[in-house]
Order: structure tokens, then C-alpha cells, then sequence
């Protein structure tokens, strides 16, 4: 479902999407995959990227910018663990604007700014993109100020919960992904792909956490020390 709605945004036929779920579950993973198919597409056709993946923190007039620069339609911004523009208003305003449900999508900035002079951005324009927000709240249990701002966020945008919270579910999660080639760039044998996995699943309950991230640092050790990459990962990766 997460792939087939990135493929509906990219479309356009989605506005858009936020996906919450928890850590290291590969909220990401599935949205790069389909989004990096297409920009490969515009990479062979000398074309310009038609998404950007945004983390970290994020200025209202940093937004508008940004917004400005994928406005056009089939263009995608993901906001990846970018958690700063639900808790501005001011970005908050901007997003409800982008993404409103009228046919046409006007964003004004009403400030004289040098930025946007220097820059050549215009103090309004139409966004006929998508937008993609990857986080790990849960909307449905914020409380106080910062849940009326996702509320209004909610509102406009399809809402994917994963729901991959047990530990049998994060692991279903982690053998998927794990499949569809997250290890690939390491070249490991069959035999050596099957162990590292059989490693986190056996291990799951002491694990300090399971997640992708885990996954990989596991991988990490068995290229770094081939021999005894098992215990090293008891060490680093394991509780004691």
C-alpha cells in the first residue's frame, strides 16, 4: 500500500500522504524505491530531479523556498523526520495552503525578504506538486497545541499508519525489506544473507533494537570482521 500511494502521489492523483509509524521500520525505504525509479527516468533524459528528500529542521521562508522550487506537477517533497514544520505556524500556514483542496494552490509571502530577491522567488505562485511527510508521531495521540496543527495537516493529506509496533511485526517488516534488496550493495553470499537475518530473529528480544537500522549494523560487522562478526554483535548491537 505504501508503494502503491508514493506511485499515486508522484501521479499527482494523490496531493498528499503522510506516513507515521516507528522507528527503523523502513518508512523511507518504500517511498526512495519508487520515487529513485522515476529519477533515474530524468537522470537518463538529462532532465532535473522532480523530488527532494528534506530532513532536519526547516525555516518557514527555507519551506516556501523549497516549495517554490518543485511547484510544478509530478514534482514530490518528502518530508523526512522533519518534525520542525508541524510545530511553526507560520510553516504550518504555508503547508495548508500548498496543500489545499481547491483546484488552484496559491502560496503568498507577504514579507519583503531579501532571500527570496536574492534568490528570484516570486512573493506568490501556484504549487501544483505532491508532498510526502515520513515521521514517527503518532497524530492520532499528540496532545495540546501541537495536535490542532496536525489536525489541520491531517485534514488535507491521506494518512498511512504502518502499525508496526509487535515484535513479530517489525520483523515480517525487516524480512521484506531485507528481501526486496537493502543488502544488496554488500555482496554477501545466500548463506551469509540468511545468517545475518536468522542472527536478528533469533535474537530479537535482546536486541537494543529492532529495526533496519540494526539490520545494517549487523551487515556492517560481518563485512568488517568476517570471522567473528556474531560476537562483536552480541557487544555492540545486544543487551548484556
Amino acid at each position: 500500500m505504501l508503494e502503491d500511494m508514493t506511485r499515486a502521489t508522484k501521479k499527482g492523483d494523490v496531493r498528499a500522504m503522510i506516513v507515521s509509524g516507528p522507528p527503523g521500520v523502513g518508512k523511507s525505504f518504500g517511498v526512495e524505491k519508487v520515487l529513485g525509479k522515476h529519477d533515474l527516468i530524468a537522470q537518463l533524459g538529462d532532465r532535473p530531479a522532480k523530488y527532494e528528500v528534506v530532513k532536519g529542521a526547516m525555516s518557514a521562508i527555507g519551506l516556501y523556498c523549497k516549495l517554490y522550487k518543485f511547484a510544478d506537477k509530478d514534482n514530490v517533497i518528502v518530508f523526512d523526520d522533519c518534525d520542525s514544520v508541524f510545530a511553526d505556524e507560520l510553516c504550518l500556514n504555508i503547508l495548508k495552503a500548498a496543500l489545499d483542496s481547491k483546484k488552484t494552490r496559491r502560496i503568498h509571502w507577504n514579507t519583503d525578504s531579501f532571500k527570496l530577491r536574492n534568490e528570484g522567488v516570486p512573493d506568490s505562485f501556484e504549487f501544483k506538486g505532491s508532498a510526502i511527510f515520513i515521521t514517527n508521531l503518532k497524530f492520532d495521540k499528540s496532545k495540546g497545541k501541537i495536535r490542532e496543527h496536525l489536525m489541520a495537516l491531517e485534514s488535507r493529506c491521506h494518512y498511512v499508519d504502518l502499525t508496526i509496533d509487535t515484535e513479530r511485526e517489525k520483523m515480517l517488516r525487516i524480512k521484506q525489506i531485507v528481501r526486496d534488496g537493502m543488502l544488496t550493495e554488500y555482496k554477501f553470499s545466500e548463506e551469509l544473507h540468511q545468517e545475518i537475518i536468522d542472527f536478528v530473529d533469533i535474537n530479537k528480544a535482546r536486541l537494543r533494537e529492532l529495526s533496519l537500522r540494526t539490520v545494517l549494523k549487523v551487515a556492517d560487522l560481518a563485512k568488517a570482521f568476517p570471522t567473528k562478526w556474531e560476537a562483536m554483535a552480541e557487544n555492540t548491537v545486544m543487551k548484556r
